[in-house]
C-alpha cells in the first residue's frame, strides 16, 4: 500500500519512514488537487495579460525588468532550468535526492505555486519509478531557494540532465524511457517553482536529524557503560537534582541514565566502599551536557519539520484573492541556524564521549590497568585508539563553526544576503561519521573495562549491549589491530542497533528520540 503523502502535514514519524533505506511508494493525497488547479489557473490568467509578473513574463533577479514575450515564456523556464544547472562535486546520496523530490512535491501541492497537477505528478513519478535525478552536492547558498542543485533535480522532468537508474547513470532521457515514463513541457512559472524553495536544504539537514537522533541513543548507552566500568556514582542523576534546574533535556536524559543502569551488579559493588567524593564531570555531567544537545536537537526537528511543509517559492500564488505577490520564503535561514544548532550539539556528544575514553584509560582515575590492558608496556592496549577519538574530536570542533554567520552577495548584489545552508546542512554528515566513530571507539573501551570488573555483572540492560559489542569485537587480551572492530561497532552506532540491543524496552529511554 502506497504511502500517503498530505502537503503541509508531514511529520517526524513520515520523515523517518520516507527516508527508510527502502524507498516507499507515495502517492499524493488527492484533497490537494482542487488548490494546484486554482493556483494553475491565475498563473495561466497572468501570462495571458499585460501585466508584469516576475518569472512568468519577466526575467530574473538581477534581470527582472526584461520583458519577455508571450510566445517565449515556456522557453523561459526551459532556459532558466538549463542555465541555473551549473552545481559542482559529488553527487547527492539518493536517499537525499528521492526525500528532496518529495519535499518539493509537497510543497507544490500545497496549491501556493501556480504549477499543474502534471508537474507535481511528475516528481512523485521519478520517486516511484526510481529514477533519481543526478544532484550535485556544491553550489548553492541556500537563498533565492537551492537554486543549482534544484535546477539539476528539475532537468530529468523535462528529459535532460543526468538520472541513475537501476544503479546506473545514465542521460535522463534514457532513465526515463527505461522506466516508461515521459517528459513534461513546462508552463509559465514552472521552472521558477520547480529551481526555488529551500528542499535541498532541509532535506540534508533532515537526514542529519534522523542520524543525529540514533547516534544520540547510542551515546547515552555509551555513556552508561561507561559510568559502569568506571564504577561511578549514580548519585548525580538522582531525579530531585534535575527537578530543581528546570531543563526538560536534562531531566529526560537523567531519567533515561537511570533507567538503563538498573540491576547492575557492579554498581551495587562499590556503594559503600568508594572513598571518591565526586566522579569527572565527563560522568558526573553526562545529563547537563547531553540534556542540553538534546534540547538543541528538539529545536532542530521543530524548524525542520516546519519547513518540511513550507511553501518557499517566488511569486506566491494566492488564487482565492486573485494576488501573486513577490516575498523571500526561499531564504533558508532557520534551516541555516536549525542546522548549526546540530553541529554544535553533534560535536559536543562526540567531545564529552572522547573525554570519557581518555578517562577511561588513565588508570590514577578509572581505577582500570593502564590503557585497559593487563600487561601495559608490553601492550599499548587502547593508547592509539583514544588518538584517533581525539583526531575525530578536534575535526568537528573545525567543522562546528556556524555556516550561517557568512553571507557572500550574489546576483550583481541583488541577492545581496544568503544563508549559507546547504553547506550547513551538508557538513552535518562528516561530523555524524566522525561522532559515531568516537562513541564505537567509547562502546569498545568501556566494554574492555568491564571485562576488569567480571565475575560482576552490569544492568540487564548494558549486558545486551556487551552481548552486542562482543559479537563483532572479542575482548582484546593482547594487541592486535582494532581498526576493523572500530568499523564494526560504528556500523552498530550509525545503525541504531545499540539502542536495541537493550534486554527490555526502557521507556525512559525511548522518550529521547524525537517527536
Amino acid at each position: 500500500m502506497a504511502f500517503r503523502l498530505v502537503p503541509g502535514e508531514i511529520t517526524i514519524g513520515a520523515l523517518r519512514k520516507l527516508c527508510a533505506p527502502e524507498a516507499l511508494e507515495v502517492a499524493l493525497d488527492p484533497s490537494c488537487r482542487a488548490a494546484v488547479r486554482a493556483s494553475a489557473a491565475l498563473v495561466q490568467r497572468s501570462a495571458d495579460g499585460d501585466a508584469p509578473i516576475y518569472g512568468v513574463n519577466t526575467g530574473f533577479g538581477k534581470l527582472a525588468t526584461q520583458r519577455i514575450a508571450k510566445a517565449d515564456l515556456a522557453l523561459l523556464q526551459l532556459k532558466l532550468l538549463r542555465s541555473h544547472a551549473v552545481g559542482v562535486g559529488e553527487p547527492l546520496p539518493e536517499r537525499v535526492v528521492r526525500l528532496i523530490l518529495l519535499l518539493k512535491a509537497a510543497s507544490l501541492a500545497r496549491g501556493y505555486s501556480g504549477v499543474r497537477e502534471e508537474v507535481v505528478d511528475g516528481l512523485l513519478a521519478l520517486h516511484n519509478k526510481g529514477v533519481i535525478p543526478v544532484i550535485p552536492c556544491q553550489g548553492s547558498v541556500g537563498a533565492s531557494g537551492d537554486l543549482a542543485p534544484l535546477a539539476h533535480l528539475s532537468l530529468p522532468l523535462i528529459g535532460e540532465g543526468e538520472a541513475c537508474y537501476q544503479g546506473q547513470r545514465m542521460p535522463a532521457s534514457h532513465a526515463l524511457e527505461r522506466a516508461g515514463l515521459r517528459p513534461l513541457q513546462l508552463g509559465a512559472k514552472e521552472g521558477l517553482a520547480l529551481i526555488n524553495g529551500t528542499q535541498v536544504s532541509t532535506a540534508l539537514a533532515i537526514d542529519a536529524l534522523l542520524a543525529a537522533d540514533r547516534l544520540f541513543e547510542s551515546a547515552v548507552i555509551a555513556g552508561s557503560l561507561t559510568l559502569d566500568a568506571a564504577k561511578g556514582s549514580d548519585a548525580p542523576f538522582d531525579p530531585r537534582i534535575h527537578a530543581v534546574r528546570g531543563q526538560l533535556g536534562q531531566i529526560d536524559c537523567a531519567a533515561a541514565y537511570r533507567a538503563i543502569m538498573v540491576g547492575s551488579e557492579i554498581r551495587r559493588s562499590h556503594l559503600e566502599n568508594d572513598d571518591r567524593v565526586q566522579d569527572p564531570y565527563c560522568l558526573r555531567c553526562q545529563p547537563q551536557v547531553m540534556g542540553a544537545c538534546l534540547d538543541q536537537m528538539r529545536y532542530a526537528a521543530q524548524v525542520l519539520v516546519r519547513e518540511a511543509n513550507a511553501v518557499t517559492d517566488n511569486p506566491l500564488v494566492f488564487a482565492k484573492e486573485g494576488d501573486m505577490l513577490s516575498g523571500g520564503n526561499f531564504h533558508a535561514e532557520p534551516v541555516a541556524l536549525a542546522a548549526d544548532a546540530l553541529a554544535v550539539a553533534i560535536a559536543e556528544i562526540g567531545a564529552i564521549s572522547e573525554r570519557r575514553v581518555a578517562m577511561l584509560i588513565d588508570s590514577v582515575i578509572s581505577r582500570l590497568p593502564p590503557f585497559l590492558t593487563s600487561d601495559p608496556g608490553l601492550n599499548s592496549g587502547f593508547m592509539i585508539v583514544h588518538v584517533t577519538a581525539a583526531a575525530l574530536a578536534s575535526e568537528n570542533k573545525s567543522l562546528a563553526h556556524p555556516a550561517s554567520v557568512d553571507s557572500l552577495p550574489t546576483s550583481a548584489n541583488q541577492e545581496d544576503h544568503v544563508s549559507m545552508a546547504t553547506f550547513a546542512a551538508r557538513r552535518l554528515q562528516a561530523m555524524l561519521q566522525n561522532t559515531a566513530h568516537i562513541v564505537a571507539i567509547e562502546l569498545l573501551a568501556a566494554a574492555q573495562g568491564i571485562e576488569f570488573l567480571r565475575p560482576l555483572t552490569s544492568s540487564p540492560a548494558l549486558e545486551g549491549v556487551m552481548r552486542l559489542v562482543r559479537s563483532v569485537s572479542p575482548a582484546m587480551n593482547s594487541d592486535r589491530s582494532l581498526a576493523r572492530d572500530i568499523e564494526a561497532v560504528h556500523h552498530l552506532v550509525a545503525a541504531g542497533d545499540i539502542g536495541h540491543a537493550t534486554e527490555a524496552v526502557i521507556p525512559e529511554l525511548h522518550a529521547l528520540r524525537l517527536a
